[in-house]
């Protein structure tokens, strides 16, 4: 469920960063919780909204707040929870169908009935029945988590990961979405700071193309010496939410081979990133326990303060 929220801000904006530079919006609007939300935080919600990093200075002015019910941005509840609940949870996974693309030239899942409810009625007691079904997919279906043993023989499958480096990880955002940014390296991780310990998510945008022809062109990617930065910085985990973490032209899967081999778990064809903070969230991200086997669908989400 979507929180509804009843007010938007209207206003102008200037914003200076601390590497220099400085923009200015005019007439944007926002989703605030209140007729009385101050100029601080509408300023905070905008820098939060657009992913700015690096912000030393917003000075916001002309603002108007009207009553208007909407869907909400990023920083509004995406799922119902209890009012005492500190954290809302932000869903990062396509949903699985039978015949459904993930990567183009891998087979689709099919799904098909072991048992039907009318089946069923002829071995349980009056008015109890189930519905038993058998999926057949590749591990590399919808969102999905890389082991090491994905790529390299002897190293820890599905079964060897640890539960504490899948769980509720620190999570920390690179957003490229909207941007001419294809190739997330070095350069561009050396902006977003601290990584150690964290789960590193890359958000493109290209998720909106998924299961379309269009997804797995020009799609955004890690490069190798952006692998070696988070490597060397002890990132836990790093996802991305295109067709693949590697450039796809590249057959030697430099972003594959560089995070696999220093035990760091790949989640690729994530979706809904830009419902997350810059920071803060806590990431989960879990397949089952599969002995010699590499990839897998996993349910991945995050775990949002509430503001």
């Amino acid at each position: 469920m979507i929180y509804m929220t009843d007010y938007r801000a209207r206003f102008d904006a200037e914003v200076t960063f601390t590497n220099g530079g400085s923009m200015t919006v005019s007439g944007f609007l926002i989703d605030v919780p209140s007729a009385t939300t101050t100029s601080d935080e509408i300023g905070r919600r905008f820098v939060e909204s657009l992913g700015l990093l690096m912000t030393g200075e917003v000075r916001v002015s002309a603002v108007e707040i009207v009553r208007e019910p909407h869907r909400g941005t990023r920083a509004e509840r995406s799922e119902a929870s209890a009012p005492d609940d500190p954290f809302e949870i932000v869903d990062l996974n396509h949903v699985i169908t039978a015949g459904m693309t993930t990567y183009p030239g891998l087979p689709a899942p099919t799904i098909t009935p072991h048992l039907t409810r009318e089946q069923s009625r002829s071995i349980y007691a009056p008015g109890t029945e189930f519905a038993m079904d058998v999926i057949t997919l590749i591990g590399n279906t919808g969102t999905y988590l890389d082991s090491p043993f994905h790529r390299y023989a002897g190293q820890p499958d599905l079964a060897d990961l640890r539960l504490a480096g899948l769980v509720r990880l620190p999570a920390v955002v690179v957003r490229i979405a909207g941007s001419a940014t294809r190739g997330v390296d070095d350069l561009i991780l050396s902006a977003i700071g601290d990584v150690a310990g964290h789960a590193v998510l890359i958000h493109s945008g290209d998720s909106e193309r998924f299961g379309t022809p269009a997804y797995a062109e020009d799609a955004a990617y890690l490069s190798r010496s952006g692998a070696e930065w988070l490597v060397a910085r002890g990132a836990a985990l790093v996802g991305i939410d295109s067709v693949n973490i590697d450039a796809v032209p590249d057959t030697t899967r430099p972003a594959h081979s560089v995070l696999l081999d220093a035990g760091i778990p790949i989640v690729e064809h994530m979706t809904g990133l830009d419902r997350l903070p810059i920071r803060g969230a806590r990431f989960s991200a879990v397949p089952p326990r599969v002995r010699d086997f590499g990839t897998f669908p996993v349910r991945a989400f995050a775990e949002v303060p509430h503001i």
